[in-house]
């Protein structure tokens, strides 16, 4: 009766050759025949990442990592690499590219890097989880439980390391009773919580289940022990006597607990039309950047930058034409990022939105008292969640930033956007407030806005910019990848359409049409972009073509798709033709 999900070979390829190489020896998983996993160099890890934590503010997991590192000899990292990648195997993605490059980085520290052999980085994909949001928020907590478990099991003797690889409910005792003596560990034994769970299944998978939310085990044996004559007391054996029982009448064949019709069973805040999670104790939001760039449609590389950018500066600014999804990406990674929808608030900006909206003002008092009372606005109400949440992350997404008069709207805010260690006090207020450290701002600005033009120089230095135009990449090419996953193959031509259509507007970049215009729930029809044509685009370009209405004439819709077929067309010929060049030349 086995655990394993079927379609990950590679996955389990990779934890055996760990388990073989670094548990029941010292050697290598990227350097074969090298002695890597030894206690020395477990040693040297504890030492600078374990004992000695990086708790500075403002800085990626990355960048604290690689001072900590700072001139460690080569085998310590590539074992810090080697551990990471350990980490990675349990994480359910269908691109590992992001997991790749941050190898890569570390790899790259040494003055004599190795490679990620093929098969091992084909070995990070599909992976086997989704752990949730907290994961990856508390990433030196679940990579330190690696080395703390891995360093006091080169203690033991090699005979108990035997018996403890070969006999699953004892290393269950060993690995769940791990005493853990590290300054950046003890004392935030449920911070590094699911990567122990995630070990007892990468080790023994066909004993333990690909699940590492202990609240997802707890919640099925509630929902099927009853099924189960004599359950077992141990949570992992009753599961796996759960297991046999459904599957004699659920079938064997690929069965999962987390397919719909077996967690709507067992999970009742489980919304099949949301998606179907692997362990994650969310399932209703994507719960890794992976997940959600396949669910965006846009590379993982992409959203992994904005995390970094926004870890460095704790602020940002997507820009870019109308319909180019910056508020929607906006709203969706701040969810993402904040591991729930109730740390994120939206405000928009507008001519008249002031600072006492955004951040403290007196207004009428209610229920017909007389006189004034003092009422925060959002800023400091997001402000005063995260201070009672210091480890998670909250976010205040500001759409059409550039729509208020910012300088009036902010205030003093601009100091504190730039020194958020600082204490100031508010117009409104003689407290000493500050911006916590775990608040996180996205605006957005739509730059064929003319209003864009009053954004000043000040705000400017206070927040990175990320460009999302229809001629560069990620929206480069996103409605013909959101065609070919939504709608009917022949439905593409609304991307010839609409590229050939940008190309009319080169002369003017911010006035290109965005994709997010015919991104239609459910679908797309030739009835729905003629409507969308006619009653959206259109009148936006007419009023960017203002004063050349002359121009309008070539954006009519069947004009355009005759164009842009004829150009297709053109293409095609040329590809021919130097197909049949190139044939002759061989």
């Amino acid at each position: 009766m086995g655990t394993r999900i079927s379609n990950a070979a590679t996955v389990y390829k990779a934890a055996e050759e760990w388990v073989e190489r670094a548990l029941r020896s010292d050697d290598s998983l990227f350097t074969p025949g090298e002695p890597i996993w030894t206690r020395e160099s477990l040693s040297e890890l504890r030492q600078r990442f374990l004992d000695q934590p990086d708790e500075s503010k403002g800085q990626s997991f990355l960048d604290k990592l690689e001072r900590q590192l700072a001139d460690s000899p080569p085998s310590a990292l590539q074992l810090m690499a080697e551990v990471l990648y350990v980490h990675f195997l349990i994480v359910h993605t269908t691109d590992s590219t992001a997991e790749l490059l941050l190898l890569e980085r570390v790899l790259g520290w040494s003055p004599e890097p190795v490679s990620i052999p093929p098969e091992l980085s084909a070995g990070l994909a599909p992976g086997l989880a989704n752990p949730g949001q907290a994961f990856h928020n508390f990433r030196p907590y679940q990579v330190g439980l690696i080395i703390e478990f891995a360093e006091q099991w080169k203690r033991l003797h090699s005979d108990e390391r035997d018996r403890l690889l070969d006999d699953a409910g004892a290393f269950k005792r060993f690995l769940m009773h791990l005493e853990l003596q590290s300054a950046l560990l003890r004392g935030n034994e449920n911070k590094s919580r699911i990567q122990r769970h995630a070990l007892l299944h990468l080790i023994h998978p066909d004993t333990f289940e690909a699940i590492v939310s202990i609240n997802h085990k707890n919640q099925i044996a509630e929902a099927f022990e009853s099924r189960v004559e004599n359950p077992p007391d141990d949570l992992d054996q009753k599961l796996q006597a759960i297991r046999a029982a459904l599957e004699a009448s659920h079938g064997a064949d690929d069965f999962r607990f987390y397919s719909p019709n077996i967690r709507a069973m067992w999970d009742h805040d489980y919304q099949p039309n949301l998606g179907d999670g692997f362990g994650t104790d969310e399932p209703s939001e994507p719960t890794g950047l992976a997940q959600l760039a396949e669910e965006l449609l846009v590379p993982p590389s992409f959203l992994e930058e904005i995390e970094t950018l926004l870890e460095e500066k704790r602020q940002v600014i997507f820009q870019g034409p109308p319909g180019t999804g910056k508020t929607f990406i906006a709203r969706k990674l701040a969810r993402c990022l904040a591991a729930s929808k109730e740390r994120v608030e939206l405000v928009q900006f507008h001519p008249s939105y002031a600072y006492e909206d955004f951040v403290q003002g007196f207004r009428p008092a209610r229920d017909g008292r007389p006189g004034f009372t003092l009422k925060d606005g959002p800023l400091r109400t997001v402000a005063a969640q995260a201070l009672r949440e210091p480890q998670a992350k909250h976010f205040l997404v500001i759409d059409e930033i550039n729509r208020g008069n910012l300088a009036k709207v902010f205030g003093e805010l601009y100091f504190l956007l730039e020194y958020r260690d600082s204490e100031i006090r508010l117009q409104y207020s003689d407290e000493p407030f500050s911006l916590p450290s775990n608040l996180y701002i996205i605006g957005t600005m739509n730059t064929a806005d003319r209003s864009i033009a009053l954004v000043d120089l000040a705000l400017r230095r206070r927040f990175y910019f990320v460009e999302f135009h229809p001629d560069k990449p990620p929206v480069q090419g996103l409605l013909r990848r959101w065609l070919k996953k939504n709608a009917a193959p022949e439905m593409e031509w609304v991307a010839d359409i609409v590229d050939h259509a940008n190309g009319l507007l080169s002369d003017d970049r911010h006035a290109a049409i965005g994709p997010s215009y015919f991104m239609k729930p459910g679908g797309l029809s030739e009835a729905d972009v003629a409507r969308i044509w006619e009653h959206s685009v259109l009148p936006y370009v007419e009023e960017r073509l203002f004063g050349n209405t002359e121009r309008l004439d070539a954006f009519d819709l069947e004009t355009l798709r005759r164009e842009a077929a004829r150009g297709a067309k053109q293409e095609d010929g040329e590809e021919q033709a130097a197909s049949e060049e190139d044939s002759g030349a061989q």
